[in-house]
Formats: C-alpha cells, sequence, structure tokens
C-alpha cells in the first residue's frame, strides 16, 4: 500500500513533541490568563494556541517574551524533527533510568538499530516497560527532568 502509515508501533519523537507542545501552551496561557485575570481556556492544544495568539501583543511586551519566543522555536524544531527525522542523524536520546537507586539507562535508538516489532522498552540494567507502560514512562521521565533541573 502506496502511502500507508504502520500504525502498529509507538513513535516516542511525536508523544514527546505532543506533550511539551500542550504542557508549554497551557503553562503559558495559565500565566497570560492570570496577570488579565481572565479565564484560561480548555486545555487542547488548539484553544491554547488561539488563546495566545489574541494575547500575543500583550505577552510580546512582558519581560518573559524572550523565554516564550525561545520555548515556541524549540516546540517547532522539536516538532520538525518529529515528523520528519533526520534518517543520517546517529543522535541518540540517552535517559538516566527512572527506576529509583538504578546507575543504568534508558535510550531511544535510531529506526534502523531499533527492533521495529520490539512491544518493550528496556534499560541497560534490565528494567522493562511494556508498551502499555510507555506514557508512563515518559512522565517518570518528566519528572525524573524536573527534579534534576531544581
Amino acid at each position: 500500500m502506496s502511502g500507508s502509515r504502520r500504525r502498529d508501533h509507538l513513535n516516542f519523537s511525536v508523544l514527546d513533541a505532543r506533550y511539551n507542545i500542550l504542557a508549554t501552551l497551557e503553562s503559558w496561557s495559565e500565566m497570560v490568563a492570570e496577570k488579565l485575570s481572565t479565564a484560561a481556556p480548555e486545555r487542547s492544544a488548539p484553544q491554547l494556541a488561539r488563546f495566545l495568539a489574541r494575547h500575543l501583543q500583550w505577552l510580546a511586551s512582558q519581560p518573559p517574551a524572550a523565554d516564550f519566543a525561545d520555548e515556541i522555536e524549540g516546540l517547532v524544531a522539536e516538532l520538525r524533527s518529529a515528523v520528519d527525522p533526520d534518517p543520517t542523524s546517529l543522535h541518540t536520546l540517552i535517559r538516566t533510568c527512572v527506576v529509583e537507586n538504578c546507575g543504568g539507562t534508558i535510550s531511544a535508538l535510531s529506526k534502523s538499530s531499533r527492533n521495529a516489532r520490539s512491544r518493550n522498552i528496556e534499560c541497560s540494567a534490565g528494567h522493562s516497560w511494556e508498551m502499555h507502560e510507555w506514557l508512563n514512562l515518559r512522565k517518570l521521565m518528566e519528572q525524573q527532568r524536573k527534579g534534576a533541573d531544581a
């Protein structure tokens, strides 16, 4: 089937981009709503983006405007990379295992090096997560990253 997409695997880059877009838009929308004493929109990317676009002139005049622009630019780059990854890229995302006191690493390998039929993610120390646990794993990784940034 020409042009068809495989639907039996989960693309972590796309999930990460989606999560980051929604979290970032929500965070900035909450800040704008609080400062302007208005209601924040519902938690959907289109609603949040429209809300921010309506208040863009005000937001651009605020001290964190450069941070907002940098974060949006980063989201655009992340989404472009997720949608059209460079097939020659050798970059591998490596994260510390989320299991307490584990020194192992979790890596998201390139498509060419990953077993396309694999349904598990594993850390180098042997911990494993099945497909139905991947969203929870993503949340644990985000919590771990926030803890390291603090």
